[in-house]
């Protein structure tokens, strides 16, 4: 196992494309990253680099605190699985599993079955060594992919989208089974992918990349409340946040349709912005107000049209004047809304984020 770090690394096509602009990011020993953004953005690049199939305009990576520039991939002892598997169709699972070990001509033949049978039985694959990958179910053929990057003992295991090609039934089971393996083998991973909720459910930590550069670097809690700017938190959270265009007087904001008083502290921190981007979660939006808490709640008056039909996981309604909340789907708001027949929610101003319209960033990120 070995610690992996990316210092101001730069790749730029020579066509004059910039795949990945001054990208930093240390990820501790056995530590498990998950790196996500929409297509384009340079997630599977900058694996590529770590693995040194690309080579890197300017920078520096290190594996294991060793300078990895300018060595070829075989001798940076890191694994990859990718989203199409890879195997071999001629060999059988067996095979497949101890062709690296036998490539590298470093361990005997009953080293070799030893360590194949380790981890086909970590992996579940006991019944099918013998069967070719034609015959494997997609999840089995994962496996298989897994169980050869394993078997080598690399520093670090990378992987580029690997549950991709799965239906979403076999992709959480096998989410929930790399996590695992992962935890039990304590190996250092990169971990790519486009799926942001999959990247928040296995990730230590979660890197947002776009346009190739990070957009921010946190545990998925902290990337989920404390978003760094309207690219991440637009990207992270399922309904996503609702972005409203707002002003500011004092410590009001005022949206076009309602207003809301936010605390002293978010009021001197967009001292002197008067145009803002408010930012709000669908859980912050609630039936009826909260007494006795530190909550400020204010009140948002709601369109509703007659025979909205209770089955919706998520209900939406454009607001009379024109923008449009949402009521979080995990809970149940959306049916005591419906039965109660109400005009009106409740917004949690505490829970308010303010954005600068310019740049994107979140002015009151460590306030909410």
């Amino acid at each position: 196992m070995a610690a992996i770090e990316l210092r101001n690394v730069v790749k730029t096509y020579p066509n004059g494309t910039s795949a990945l602009d001054d990208v930093s990011l240390d990820i501790a020993d056995g530590e498990f990253m998950a790196l996500v953004g929409p297509s384009g953005c340079g997630k599977s690049t900058l694996l590529r680099v770590v693995a040194g199939l690309e080579e890197i305009t300017s920078g520096e990576v290190l594996i294991g605190g060793e300078l990895a520039n300018g060595l070829p991939p075989n001798e940076r002892n890191v694994a990859m699985a990718f989203q199409t598997y890879a195997l071999y169709p001629q060999l059988t699972v067996y095979e497949n599993i101890a062709f690296p070990l036998r490539v590298a001509k470093s361990s005997s033949r009953r080293e070799i079955d030893r360590l194949v049978r380790d981890a086909s039985r970590t992996l579940g694959l006991d019944d099918v060594l013998q069967s070719k990958p034609a015959v494997l179910s997609g999840g089995q053929r994962q496996r298989v992919a897994m169980g050869r990057a394993m078997v080598r003992d690399p520093q670090a295991l990378l992987l580029d989208e690997p549950l991709s090609n799965l239906d979403a039934r076999l992709r959480s089971e096998l989410r929930a089974e790399i996590a695992w393996l992962q935890r039990c083998l304590g190996t250092t991973t990169l971990y790519v992918t486009h799926d942001q909720s999959e990247a928040m459910a296995l990730g230590d930590r979660v890197v947002v990349l776009e346009r190739g550069r990070v957009q921010q670097i946190a545990t998925p809690r902290d990337l989920y409340r404390h978003p760094a700017n309207l690219f991440v938190a637009d990207f992270v959270g399922s309904p996503p946040m609702e972005f409203l265009p707002s002003t500011v007087t004092g410590d009001v904001v005022e949206f076009s349709f309602a207003w809301v008083r936010i605390s002293r502290e978010k009021a001197a921190r967009v001292h002197g912005r008067e145009q803002l981007i408010a930012g709000l979660r669908p859980e912050h939006v609630r039936l009826e107000e909260l007494a006795g808490t530190d909550h400020q709640y204010a009140r948002i008056p709601l369109d509703v049209p007659p025979g909205v039909p209770d089955y919706l996981a998520e209900y939406e309604r454009e607001l009379a004047s024109g923008p449009r909340l949402s009521l979080d789907p995990r809970g149940d708001y959306t049916r005591r809304f419906l039965e109660r027949g109400r005009d009106d929610v409740y917004v949690n101003a505490k829970s308010l984020h303010l954005f600068d319209p310019a740049t994107g960033q979140n002015l009151t990120r460590d306030l909410v």
